[in-house]
């Protein structure tokens, strides 16, 4: 790919952030210019974030896509959620759903009516697009990618504590289905604990619960350790557009206990890399990390075959050569 300047605008603070981030290190010409999610509040302001000088191509995700394009460079937005549609009313704040209904659906609307291409993280993702926003046009699916050599299984698979932990990973909102965790683990077994972090965006904690475990917010770089102290990962979450958290639990031989809905079951197949619940049936997913935590060959088997799958699906070497094809393209034709 020849050495054109390809600028990417994004928020801190979530994994659309990372993935690109990864771009940047694997893509000459690709830089990302970074902002504080706070400077959304006032979005006329964006564009004094991003210097679009000698800029060949625009790519950032389509919320705030707008105010970054500019007609001497073709913009790609890539949908790494969606949630403004009405499903996802129960679990936002009152703020949030006006926010989704009013300026958030019109910017998005604008930008996928300004972008030269548009992509999505997974089926599920450009699907909800398309029905939400009735969106005619095609949406390229390019899969996140995990680093394989940084999210590896660790040495040994067998446990040699009595205690069995089990992560949560991600901010604690009723999205993520942190409203959740007090009830489950209330089912769990006495040897069984839920370590959760606080995520990067909230500061939100839960009420004291003896099987709970607090972690505070974990940086990037301290993941891969996290999950070596790890024996299940849980996702309880309502949406994700395609979650990097289950992406490098599995990459590092964990089983998944998840919410079978949106993305989810696309990354994890149900009863061979661990289980999928319905939204929010504590019972169901209490039931199988207790099934779980009794078995550690069963856990060691649904490890492997999540490890497996990512390397074959969802390593970070095959996003970065969708990506780098799709600008070729682009440029190309511009």
């Amino acid at each position: 790919m020849k050495n054109h300047s390809i600028l990417s605008p994004m928020g801190w603070g979530n994994g659309a952030y990372i993935v690109h981030r990864h771009l940047e290190s694997h893509i000459a010409g690709y830089r990302v210019v970074g902002y504080h999610p706070n400077w959304t509040l006032i979005p006329c302001i964006l564009p004094l974030v991003a210097p679009f000088r000698n800029v060949d191509l625009v790519h950032t995700t389509p919320d705030y896509a707008l105010f970054f394009h500019r007609r001497s460079a073709p913009i790609v937005i890539s949908f790494q959620n969606y949630v403004l549609d009405g499903w996802m009313r129960p679990y936002s704040s009152l703020l949030q759903r006006l926010h989704y209904r009013t300026d958030l659906r019109l910017f998005t609307e604008s930008a996928l009516k300004k972008a030269h291409t548009v992509t999505a993280v997974s089926k599920f993702t450009a699907k909800l697009v398309r029905q939400d926003l009735a969106c005619s046009r095609p949406i390229r699916i390019i899969y996140n990618g995990v680093d394989t050599e940084l999210f590896r299984p660790k040495p040994s698979s067998q446990s040699d504590r009595g205690e069995i932990r089990v992560f949560f990973s991600g901010n604690l909102t009723r999205r993520k289905g942190a409203q959740w965790l007090a009830a489950i683990a209330n089912q769990l077994e006495k040897n069984v604990q839920i370590y959760f972090t606080h995520g990067l965006r909230t500061r939100n904690t839960l009420p004291y619960h003896d099987n709970l475990k607090p972690i505070g917010p974990v940086p990037f770089k301290g993941m891969p350790t996290r999950y070596h102290q790890m024996d299940i990962l849980l996702m309880p979450t309502v949406r994700e557009g395609l979650s990097l958290a289950v992406l490098e639990a599995m990459s590092s031989g964990l089983p998944v206990v998840a919410s079978d809905c949106s993305s989810l079951p696309e990354q994890i197949d149900n009863g061979r890399g661990g289980f999928l619940c319905p939204i929010g049936d504590v019972d169901a997913f209490a039931d199988k990390i207790n099934f779980l935590a009794e078995s550690p060959k069963l856990r060691q088997e649904m490890g492997e075959y999540n490890r497996a799958k990512v390397e074959k699906y969802f390593t970070l070497e095959w996003m970065i050569k969708e990506y780098k094809n799709l600008f070729e393209e682009v440029l190309s034709a511009s």
